[in-house]
């Protein structure tokens, strides 16, 4: 067996893993949004395809596989529609900025019609291997992948992006056995804040600034970071002051239809009846102009409604960075002190802006438990920095383990 990393290697983004056995299965075509739009290698022959989850990352060129094959993807129903959700919104993004995708709506209806949805613990026959989902606790639908030879009996999981600790609406992800383990690495160089406390300072925070009569602007990731958030605010009794703008209504919507795969559905359910939609231009004036809670899009400032928001907040206000700001995004960009680029126009900022690591990923010692408690022979480390993932594989060598950090285009041979 064969492993082939078409992107997602000793980086962040356009997540892609071609495993080439008897099949040829894809995990993960996903796409990498910045100033310009990269795409993970071509795939070639693809006789199956797994979508761990629905964030873009992951999902975003799945249609492209659709020119060239009529494969089958798996993958749960949240993931399915969340996914059509992403990607018509990242083709709309693509054109708007003269970055038209690399497939159309056809190609994108075959991959909708072409996806076989499955409950977590199902065991799906693909001849030679079996293939099983488990819960990952990244986002509503987000399974980790076992991939099982008939044969040898051998085990490849790949645990896409997950986290151990339990969020508002998401539980712990599933820790499987494996022989060989393809783990993310986004955060292996520190720890997550304890959530509880993390939580604490956060509504402390938020409630100062409507006390002090501003607006509590949230960017925010549509899928999952959202619905955390909104849960969060409403276990606080903060709802009443909360606009939510942008894709997080729809997202939030395909979540509470499925909620055999959130915990505390009733507190995300409850939340929504409290909360203002915005539903256009003259809603957004409205939402700054007393004290207020702005969940809205995009969590990296890289466009979306937040970019009306940001320039026209009142004094007192804050904004409130909530998940990880790629290099190069405007979300990074305020954090680092830099103008950001919004239509063009390069704009400083002066609103004050803080932190709060609501990360739906797991922390440095969270891999850690994974790792030894699927105990693989084999650890291969992706979805991170390369300096990050280099510098957990040399620790996971020192407990015995055999480490690879692989870059974009290697292959890794291995007994399956």
């Amino acid at each position: 067996m064969e492993l082939q990393f078409l992107g997602g290697a000793s980086e962040v983004g356009r997540s892609a893993i071609l495993f080439k056995g008897s099949k040829h299965i894809i995990m993960d075509y996903g796409i990498k949004l910045n100033h310009k739009t990269e795409y993970p290698m071509p795939a070639g022959r693809v006789d199956a395809c797994v979508l761990s989850h629905a964030h873009i990352d992951h999902s975003g060129n799945f249609p492209f596989l659709y020119k060239d094959n009529v494969p089958i993807t798996y993958g749960t129903e949240p993931t399915k529609e969340l996914s059509n959700l992403l990607v018509e919104d990242s083709m709309k993004v693509g054109k708007k900025n003269h970055q038209p995708p690399k497939f159309n709506k056809h190609n994108l209806r075959t991959f909708l019609e072409r996806f076989s949805s499955h409950e977590f613990g199902e065991e799906i026959d693909l001849g030679e291997y079996t293939l099983t989902f488990y819960d990952a606790g990244h986002i509503s639908g987000s399974a980790v992948t076992k991939i099982e030879s008939r044969k040898s009996g051998k085990r490849l999981v790949y645990t896409g992006d997950f986290k151990l600790e339990p969020q508002m609406i998401q539980g712990s992800a599933d820790i499987v056995k494996a022989d060989v383990l393809i783990t993310e690495t986004t955060y292996a160089n520190r720890e997550h804040p304890e959530r509880e406390e993390l939580i604490k300072k956060f509504i402390e925070d938020v409630t100062h600034t409507l006390d002090s009569g501003g607006t509590a602007l949230v960017p925010t990731f549509a899928v999952g970071r959202a619905q955390e958030i909104l849960a969060i605010l409403h276990k606080y009794k903060l709802t009443d002051y909360v606009f939510i703008d942008g894709m997080a209504r729809k997202a939030t919507q395909i979540a509470m239809r499925y909620p055999e795969f959130i915990r505390n559905s009733e507190l995300l359910h409850d939340a929504i009846k409290k909360i203002s939609w915005i539903g256009g231009e003259q809603h957004r004036g409205s939402a700054v102009s007393g004290p207020s809670i702005i969940l809205t899009t995009a969590g990296m400032l890289n466009g979306g409604p937040v970019l009306n928001y940001i320039t026209k907040l009142g004094p007192n206000s804050k904004i409130f960075l909530t998940g990880y700001q790629v290099e190069g995004t405007n979300g990074r960009k305020l954090m680092d002190g830099k103008p950001l680029l919004i239509d063009g126009r390069k704009e400083t900022i002066k609103t004050p802006w803080v932190f709060y690591d609501f990360s739906a990923h797991a922390g440095k010692s969270d891999l850690y438990e994974y790792v030894k408690k699927s105990n693989p022979e084999t650890v291969i480390c992706v979805h991170g920095e390369q300096h990050t993932a280099e510098t957990f594989a040399e620790s996971l060598k020192v407990e015995g383990f055999k480490a690879h950090v692989p870059r974009q285009g290697d292959s890794i041979k291995l007994d399956f």
